[in-house]
């Protein structure tokens, strides 16, 4: 198939750092190339691709503070796809609802991966203009919000199972990876360490929008024999990072759409023991690959049992389940689908039953 990919310009594909969506557009563009399909990607033009690359910027708008309207640009990136639209049997687009008013024009079939959370109170409104147009959740839990919208299938993500190996015996951490903002809850992770004894490492960015929380509220924490703050890590050093640890605590208090960071715990052989927000229940089996844990004593409870979970297991889940190549092959999938039948009409799934499904 001839698939265009349009990624936000925000960062690189892929992202050195943090980065989820990049991440997953990146490996979803290589996976594809691999399988052999005619791939084209619209992005940053530092970004690194096997596909061809479409840019109408030479480097990712974060990292270039000449610029004043970063929209501006994502809006070139847009006029430049949509104007040879019929280059392509299918437009993928991953910028959340900027896409919406050229996909609703466009003659050829445009289906929206959402990325982001959607329970806020601004997008109904919108979305109601567009309520024809194919959109993927990345997990059931996502789209409950707003369950009349054309959510056409669930497609949870998927990495490489080269990217990690799995460590058989772990470490004797507890690791905290992700942003250190309001609703992840890193002074939970602590509370757990304080409580449990045991030692506990945080990986985490601190955007410049939370960084006087940042100040107030957890950096206080951080003076304790217990917690090590490490700061942002790359991919590179993930592995390491989660590999020997006893496990990944996440005491993220919000509607999780995914959570890559659950998956890369899995592949590395780590359990996780996370609060039972958004997509959580669809990615971890309680008990089996970590614990679905509902208040901060039930996560300390269930830290005192990690030992119990088989680290092999938490591998086998992810190679069943969340692979690049099978997350490439559901998105094959519904291209097909979708240019099968006229644009905009193509009829929603139903919600997958299965945790991990």
């Amino acid at each position: 198939m001839r698939i265009a990919q349009l990624a936000p310009l925000a960062e690189t594909i892929p992202p050195p750092h943090y980065g989820g969506t990049e991440r997953i557009v990146y490996h979803l563009t290589e996976e594809l190339v691999r399988q052999g399909h005619d791939v084209t990607l619209f992005a940053s033009g530092d970004s690194t691709t096997s596909a061809v690359l479409k840019s109408v910027y030479p480097r990712s708008l974060r990292t270039d503070p000449s610029v004043a309207l970063p929209e501006a640009y994502q809006f070139q990136a847009m006029e430049q796809l949509f104007s040879m639209a019929s280059a392509f049997d299918i437009i993928h687009s991953h910028v959340d609802f900027f896409a919406f008013p050229f996909a609703k024009r466009c003659a050829q079939p445009v289906l929206t991966t959402q990325h982001g959370r959607q329970d806020l109170r601004e997008l109904p409104g919108l979305y109601a203009y567009y309520e024809e147009l194919p959109l993927v959740s990345i997990s059931d839990a996502q789209r409950a919000p707003l369950p009349n919208l054309n959510w056409v299938d669930t497609i949870h993500h998927g990495l490489p199972p080269e990217l990690y190996q799995c460590n058989p015996d772990g470490g004797d951490y507890l690791a905290f990876l992700g942003r250190l903002s309001p609703e992840k809850y890193a002074d939970h992770a602590i509370e757990v360490a304080k409580h449990t004894g045991i030692p506990l490492k945080i990986a985490a960015k601190v955007d410049a929008a939370d960084e006087v929380y940042f100040k107030q509220q957890i950096e206080p924490l951080l003076d304790h024999p217990l917690v090590e703050f490490i700061g942002e890590i790359s991919d590179a050093e993930k592995q390491n990072f989660l590999g020997n640890a006893r496990a990944l605590v996440a005491p993220f208090d919000w509607p999780e759409p995914f959570g890559l960071v659950f998956i890369e715990a899995l592949a590395c052989g780590t359990p996780v023991c996370a609060y039972r927000r958004g997509s959580v229940p669809e990615i971890i089996e309680h008990g089996k690959t970590g614990f679905i844990c509902d208040t901060l004593t039930d996560m300390i409870t269930a830290v005192g049992r990690v030992d119990e979970i088989e680290r092999e297991q938490c591998r086998a889940a992810f190679d069943d389940h969340f692979t690049a190549a099978r997350m490439a092959r559901d998105y094959v999938d519904l291209y097909e689908r979708l240019t099968r039948q006229p644009v905009h009409a193509v009829a929603p799934l139903e919600l997958k039953e299965a945790a991990g499904g």
